[in-house]
């Protein structure tokens, strides 16, 4: 008499393991297949678009409404940040200071974030991260379009400073902090996506000293008014939530494959959205 065999249980589909699984700010970077149960199918391709376009035309009203606000409550003289911050920045001025703060608003240029972005490009797409190196991308083009229409528009005049030079362009908001909030709060977000919560935590705390560094290095070699400072924060800030949102309502930009392996300690893989059984 043939012997009965019972059929194999088999232990569900699972995923190929990745540096991170906890999501993070910017939500899990390689999703699982959307038909396994947990797993939430991604909105349509226009929602990111709409995001971009709405959010970046509401950060450029509130930029406008804290623009006006500054100049007009600096010229009424009712704000005295303004004009405090400075002279008390040069005071406590030194050689050792002067090479810091020089430091400091050097990591804010295009001569350290251009090569600094073009490793960070390449690494992400030789790891196939093509979302996060266009997150990148879009953030620190945003930011460049962003600054440069505010300072058209504004046209505030830079500090009058005997021992500072006045650069041609205008002074809000300042373009170096405001580059230094997205790029390295933009890397630092990558960073928690990919490798998790600890690694993300440091590097966000590290992209914050620096953003502040840049924005005082500004002030102390009378570039910007501290409202220039405050200006290019908050609206680094913005723009990066506005992308952030942007790619947490990312479509699913290519086919995935899940790896299915049961108890029989066979594998299979199946194209995203189908299961073998």
């Amino acid at each position: 008499m043939p012997r009965k065999v019972e059929p194999a249980r088999d232990s569900g589909p699972t995923t190929e393991a990745v540096p991170n699984d906890e999501g993070g700010p910017l939500g899990t970077v390689d999703p699982v297949n959307p038909l396994v149960p947990g797993a939430a199918p991604r909105p349509p391709s226009g929602l990111a678009t709409v995001t971009v376009v709405v959010g970046f035309g509401g950060l450029v009203a509130s930029l406008v409404v804290l623009g006006s606000v500054a100049e007009g409550v600096r010229s009424q003289e009712v704000f005295a940040l303004d004009a405090w911050a400075t002279p008390f920045l040069h005071s406590i001025a030194s050689p050792g200071l002067d090479a810091l703060m020089n430091g400091l608003t050097d990591v804010g240029t295009s001569l350290v974030i251009i090569p600094i972005l073009v490793v960070a490009e390449a690494a992400l797409l030789r790891k196939r991260h093509y979302g996060l190196g266009l997150l990148l991308g879009v953030a620190i083009g945003g930011s460049v379009v962003l600054q440069a229409t505010m300072k058209v528009f504004f046209a505030r005049p830079r500090p009058q400073l005997a021992w500072a030079q006045v650069l041609p362009d205008g002074s809000f908001p300042s373009g170096h902090t405001m580059n230094a909030v997205i790029f390295y709060g933009a890397l630092a977000l990558i960073l928690w996506s990919i490798w998790g919560r600890r690694v993300g935590l440091v590097a966000l705390g590290t992209a914050a000293l620096l953003a502040f560094g840049v924005g005082v290095s500004r002030i102390y070699l009378g570039y910007h008014y501290l409202t220039d400072v405050v200006g290019g924060i908050l609206a680094g800030i913005a723009w990066l939530i506005v992308v952030g949102a942007a790619f947490r309502a990312r479509p699913t930009w290519r086919p995935r494959r899940v790896r299915i392996v049961g108890r029989l300690g066979h594998s299979a893989t199946a194209p995203r959205g189908v299961v073998k059984p």
